[in-house]
């Protein structure tokens, strides 16, 4: 009778799904949406409860007679004794099926269950492959999302061992990173007080400009909107004491920067020509743009000479707060008692480093290491460190080795080139810790993209962007690459920069300079600007949003060999100039102009082979749409067509098949594909990068003899477009 019963058991438990089993583990009955119903009246059963099934808490229900039990009960004892383990696989199970049904719930019948199972093991099979956040490499998701991951990886263990609060400055060199010099930049520069009518006056006052020439930078404008613009000129020599650089920087720089000294390094020449008129700038905690930093020439010198500026910044700001906390500790004096030991922000990151690769974000850090490390025999600490040098780094097998570029086009896409991240660096005296949470972290290295993830939009409902209230350096690199990614980005980011935080985020408050308690912080942050080009936006990012107390520096050199030297091929070149209004008119304009003028002479079938050359993709979309709308015969190819769709285009291009091909710039930066059969060039604007103009008309290839005097090229221009 026994054996009957349990198989009956065995049999209902089997004939129930994974779904409902769940349910009525964890509720004691089965889902009201499963219940059968039968015309049938079962027979009352009776059967002993088992002791780990609840029990009432009423006396009169425990000494009543046994009640009956419904085979939903006799189904949860035998679940009751379900293994741990047998559990872990059923939740397993039970999310397949959840996502099964769903999927079938939402209206995808004409799926079998077998095939939506078989896609739900696969997603499983290729997230088991992934990293430990199934998201992406950094844990941020994929572009487009600001959607955090929960998993995402942040070091949670080196919590206590880097805390700013908790730490103290070691007795033996406390008076040496001391900060009582008063010629210290760094502590003249924070501890500069500002009062309420020069904030208010900053407004209306109009900016003060001066005009100076250095030996390497050439001409430089320094200009600022408080009452008081000093300048200077770089002194002859310079010695590494006079800099006042944090140990060890004095001994690492020399050793970390030998690969660009010509003679042997020594002290009282540290840095190249360049570096020691960039840096003198940096220490003095102004604003600077600097326009001409190109990835084969500079790049590297550039970027070496920045991360000393910000180590050494690092450096002092940490080691006024431990020794602050060594203070209190000694005298026993309540924080609040004194104003000397407001020493930081409303948050902890003080430096943000915006690159646009992750290869350039693996540079920045192992040169942090190299400067902190140099060449002594005690290694500094360095916590995920193999970590992140997986996901940053890059194989070298993967790039194709056939592949034919220019030198700058290697030089920029070299490496890890993926451009959606994020990481926070902690620094406390020689250990490094690599994926710090943000409010733990002192250093930011992110991507426009991944940082515009994390701020989120208006509207969204999980953001954050207090991690950007304190920040103190803001170094934006390689800033011309952002006009080929998406220029929305840094103007998203250049909105939420020190503003007040939303949580306080533990901070003591006794601690917190007061020109950050007064919401001033922007007026206090050096903005260092790094592009190759001179560009409107980029010139309008640096004209308002660097307010900087100490001033701004920019680099204005005139260019005196333009790129059309660089043409080899025999082709005459028409710019035809278009009016406009005003900058706001110009797009209208140079549409109109382009309809209405130079559109007409090549409509006809003798002007085929035409190469319309368009930078900015609104304007490319807006041609396409026209284009299609006069139904005349042509291709297009941008940045989002697929590889068959590009193949396609250029042999129809090639062949004759279609008279015009639209092409957009951000195209031709990120693959430089030679496009086989132009004839005729038209560029619907000068291009952003000066020698894409040489690359594109170089291009032009001949077929046949005497070709190339049917060759034309037009280029439209504006006024108004340069005087911005």
């Amino acid at each position: 009778m026994g054996k009957r019963r349990s198989r009956s058991q065995s049999q209902l438990l089997n004939s129930l799904t994974k779904k409902q089993k769940k349910h009525l583990r964890d509720f004691g009955e089965e889902h009201p949406f499963y219940d059968r119903v039968s015309r049938k009246e079962a027979k009352p059963q009776t059967c002993q409860l088992s002791e780990s099934l609840d029990t009432s808490s009423s006396e009169s229900e425990a000494e009543s007679e046994p009640e009956q039990v419904s085979g939903y009960n006799r189904l949860l004892a035998t679940l009751k004794d379900v293994s741990k383990e047998d559990e872990e696989e059923e939740e397993e199970e039970d999310r397949v099926i959840d996502e099964t049904e769903m999927n079938l719930e939402d209206g995808d019948s004409d799926i079998s269950v077998e095939e939506e199972t078989a896609v739900a093991s696969t997603d499983v099979q290729k997230n088991a492959a992934l990293p430990a956040d199934p998201k992406g490499k950094d844990g941020h998701g994929p572009p487009g999302t600001s959607e955090e991951s929960p998993e995402e990886f942040t070091d949670a263990k080196h919590e206590s061992l880097f805390s700013l609060e908790t730490n103290f400055l070691e007795e033996e060199r406390e008076g040496s990173c001391s900060l009582k010099a008063l010629q210290d930049p760094f502590a003249q520069h924070v501890n500069k007080e500002l009062k309420e009518k020069e904030i208010q006056a900053v407004a209306t006052n109009p900016k003060t400009t001066h005009q100076l020439k250095w030996p390497i930078l050439g001409q430089l404008v320094f200009s600022s909107r408080f009452q008081q613009l000093e300048t200077f000129k770089p002194p002859k020599d310079i010695d590494l004491k006079s800099l006042h650089l944090q140990k060890p920087l004095e001994s690492t720089w020399i050793k970390t920067n030998s690969q660009f000294l010509s003679g042997p390094p020594n002290s009282s020449s540290p840095f190249t020509p360049l570096q020691k008129e960039l840096f003198l700038i940096m220490n003095s905690y102004r604003d600077l743009f600097y326009p001409e930093r190109t990835a084969l020439k500079n790049g590297e010198e550039i970027r070496h000479v920045y991360c000393l500026h910000v180590i050494n910044h690092v450096l002092k700001a940490n080691a006024q707060v431990l020794a602050n906390n060594s203070r209190c500790r000694s005298q026993k004096l309540g924080v609040g008692d004194d104003d000397d030991f407001r020493d930081q922000g409303l948050t902890r990151p003080k430096v943000l480093i915006v690159v646009p690769f992750r290869e350039a974000a693996l540079r920045v850090v192992q040169l942090f290491i190299s400067l902190l490390e140099g060449d002594s025999k005690k290694k500094i600490i360095v916590s995920n460190n193999k970590r992140f040098n997986g996901e940053y780094g890059s194989d070298p097998e993967e790039r194709p080795p056939n592949l034919k570029r220019p030198e700058d086009y290697e030089a920029v896409f070299v490496g890890n080139i993926d451009d959606h991240f994020r990481t926070g660096v902690a620094i406390l005296q020689r250990s490094i810790r690599l994926y710090a949470p943000f409010c733990s972290s002192d250093i930011l290295i992110a991507s426009p993209l991944g940082l515009r993830t994390i701020i989120g939009g208006e509207g969204e409902k999980k953001r954050e962007f207090d991690f950007l209230s304190s920040i103190e350096l803001l170094i934006i690199d390689q800033a011309d690459i952002y006009l080929m990614q998406n220029w929305e980005h840094v103007l998203h980011l250049m909105n939420h920069m020190n503003l007040l935080p939303l949580d306080s985020h533990g901070v003591d408050f006794s601690r917190v300079r007061m020109w950050s308690l007064n919401n001033w912080s922007k007026y206090y942050r050096q903005t260092l600007l790094f592009g190759a080009l001179q560009d409107a936006q980029i010139n309008s990012v640096f004209n308002k949003y660097c307010v900087n107390v100490q001033g701004q520096v920019a680099v204005r050199n005139v260019l005196m060999t333009g790129c059309i030297s660089h043409v080899l091929v025999q082709l005459p070149h028409v710019f035809q100039r278009m009016e406009a209004e005003n900058l706001a008119s110009v797009i209208d304009a140079r549409f109109n102009f382009f309809v209405n003028k130079i559109l007409p002479q090549y409509r006809d079938a003798v002007m085929s082979h035409t190469l319309i050359y368009v930078p900015s993709y609104f304007d490319f979309v807006r041609l396409r749409n026209y284009f299609k709308k006069e139904d005349l015969n042509f291709t297009h190819i941008c940045e989002y067509t697929q590889k068959s769709g590009v193949s396609r285009a250029r042999h129809f291009f090639l062949q004759g098949e279609k008279q015009f091909l639209l092409l957009t710039e951000r195209f031709h930066f990120y693959k430089r594909y030679t496009i086989k059969g132009i004839r005729n060039l038209i560029f619907y604007e000068l291009p952003t990068y000066p020698h894409f103009y040489s690359e594109v008309c170089n291009v032009l290839q001949a077929t046949t003899r005497g070709e190339e005097a049917a060759w034309t090229c037009t280029v439209l221009y504006s006024k108004e477009m340069k005087c911005c």
